[in-house]
């Protein structure tokens, strides 16, 4: 049995030029299955990680999931580098780890094709280890595409009243979101079909000790209700029916949450906000069904 050490992909990534070096066999074959072929920026896209592990292969550390999406001039546009959830030192020779997570597509001013780069690398060192596939440079592996669209493609949303500004992250640009009041009504044109709602949010935390209680109804009709629970992003999918969203032009969501709090009146005297706050929501959006 081999082991997949950092000290080992360090030498490899220093001698790799060498005409007498011995490549180290891969760990894994990774591969990436993206949910659709094509996606406007902005929308949701379920990317499934699947790594068959080699035979004989263990791993001395947790090593992240490298994921680049470049584009056409293998320029850098946004990553979805992550820990598994199931660690690598718990990974099994010839297990198949699998599992899915939703990334919303940044708005970033490209669209046409982008390429998909999967890695497994070290937090520790940053060295990566060798994988079973197309190596485009530096033990980064081809593993897919997705054509991207224009914005415009999505369906057309307006963030009526309930809701503040957009704020955006310090450190991170592409992080934003909008505060909502007590309730905060979303309008959308209206798709005539069904449509999923993906609803991301959550409470930063030193505020509630317990959980908050979202509604979100679509017109007068309750569509779901959920818990909200201090210091954990949450992501929903809500079904919306067609019929739910009747006949008009515009229909409207509205979320609604049972405790909401003012800065400035619990922060002993350390904010000045006067705002109402609820919850803090990322991603609001409307995906209809696709044929």
């Amino acid at each position: 049995m081999w082991v997949a050490t950092s000290l080992v992909a360090g030498a490899i990534a220093i001698t790799a030029c060498g005409a007498g070096d011995q490549p180290t066999p891969p760990v894994a074959n990774g591969s990436v299955r993206v949910s659709r072929d094509s996606a406007p920026l902005g929308s949701p896209v379920d990317f499934t990680y699947k790594f068959v592990v080699a035979d004989g292969a263990r791993f001395d550390e947790d090593y992240r999931v490298m994921m680049h999406v470049v584009d056409a001039d293998d320029e850098l546009m946004w990553t979805d580098d992550h820990d598994p959830p199931t660690p690598t030192t718990q990974w099994k020779p010839g297990q198949t780890v699998e599992y899915t997570r939703t990334v919303f597509v940044p708005i970033y001013p490209y669209v046409g094709e982008a390429t998909l780069h999967l890695g497994l690398y070290s937090p520790k060192t940053q060295l990566r280890l060798t994988l079973d596939g197309e190596d485009v440079g530096q033990r980064a592996y081809r593993a897919g595409k997705l054509q991207l669209q224009p914005q415009s493609e999505n369906i057309f949303t307006v963030f009526k009243e309930g809701w503040h500004p957009a704020e955006v992250a310090e450190h991170n640009a592409s992080v934003s979101w909008q505060w909502t009041k007590k309730q905060a009504t979303l309008a959308f044109r209206n798709p005539r079909k069904d449509a999923t709602f993906y609803l991301t949010l959550d409470q930063p935390g030193g505020v509630f000790n317990e959980s908050q209680q979202v509604t979100v109804a679509l017109g007068n009709t309750v569509v779901d209700q959920f818990e909200i629970t201090p210091a954990k992003e949450l992501l929903r999918r809500i079904p919306l029916k067609a019929d739910q969203m009747g006949t008009e032009e515009m229909a409207e969501l509205h979320v609604t949450v049972d405790k909401t709090f003012v800065p400035s009146q619990i922060s002993a005297g350390t904010s000045k906000d006067p705002r109402e706050l609820g919850v803090r929501v990322f991603h609001a959006f409307i995906d209809p069904a696709r044929q």
